[in-house]
C-alpha cells in the first residue's frame, strides 16, 4: 500500500516538473517565444484551460497576394476538469502546426492544422477511456492575427491513441484561444 502512495506522489511531481523544464528550455531556447491560453469544453459538457508556448518557422511556402503558408511550434500543457472521477487530469503535448495565412494588412485571418503528441497523467477523462497516457492530437483552428503580436481564435482538439491501445474512447476540446508574442 505505501509503494502505490508513493509511485503516486512521485507522478505527481514529475509531470509538472517535466512541463517546467520543457517551458524553461523552450523560452530560453526561443527570443521570438508566444505564450497562448485558452478555455475548452469537450463533448461531454467538462472544462478544458490550456496554457501555451509557440514560436513561428522561419520559412513560408506558396506566398502569394492571397497570403501564404507557413506554421509554428507548440507547446502546451491542458488541465481537464471533469465530474468527481475526472478532476484535475493533466496532460502536456507538442505539436507542429501548419497555419495558411489570408492577406497582409493589419487583421489577418487564418487557418490552421497540425497532428502532435500528448502524454495523459491518467488513462481516462470523465466517461472517456484513453487506453494509453500516450495519445496524439490533432487540431483545427480558424484565428485572426491581430498585428504581428496576437492572435485569437476556436479551435478543435482532438486525443486519441489511433488504436495502439484499447480502449479508445478519444476526447475533444473545443476552445477560445488568445495568444500574445513575447
Amino acid at each position: 500500500m505505501n509503494d502505490q502512495i508513493q509511485m503516486r506522489f512521485s507522478r505527481g511531481k514529475i509531470l509538472p516538473s517535466l512541463l517546467a523544464g520543457l517551458l524553461l528550455g523552450v523560452t530560453v531556447s526561443s527570443p521570438a517565444a508566444e505564450i497562448s491560453g485558452a478555455v475548452g469544453v469537450t463533448t461531454q459538457g467538462d472544462m478544458t484551460y490550456r496554457a501555451g508556448l509557440g514560436w513561428q518557422w522561419d520559412k513560408r511556402w506558396v506566398e502569394s497576394t492571397t497570403g501564404h503558408l507557413g506554421g509554428y511550434r507548440d507547446l502546451g500543457y491542458t488541465y481537464w476538469k471533469g465530474g468527481n472521477q475526472a478532476s484535475g487530469r493533466h496532460s502536456i503535448s507538442a505539436a507542429p502546426v501548419f497555419e495558411y495565412v489570408f492577406g497582409n494588412g493589419l487583421y489577418k485571418p487564418f487557418l490552421e492544422a497540425g497532428i502532435g503528441a500528448s502524454f495523459f497523467y491518467s488513462t481516462s477523462d470523465g466517461d472517456q477511456r484513453l487506453g494509453s497516457s500516450f495519445n496524439f492530437e490533432d487540431r483545427l483552428g480558424a484565428d485572426v492575427k491581430i498585428g504581428d503580436t496576437q492572435r485569437v481564435g476556436i479551435r478543435v482538439i482532438h486525443y486519441s491513441n489511433a488504436g495502439l491501445a484499447q480502449p479508445n474512447d478519444g476526447i475533444e476540446s473545443y476552445s477560445l484561444f488568445y495568444a500574445h508574442q513575447l
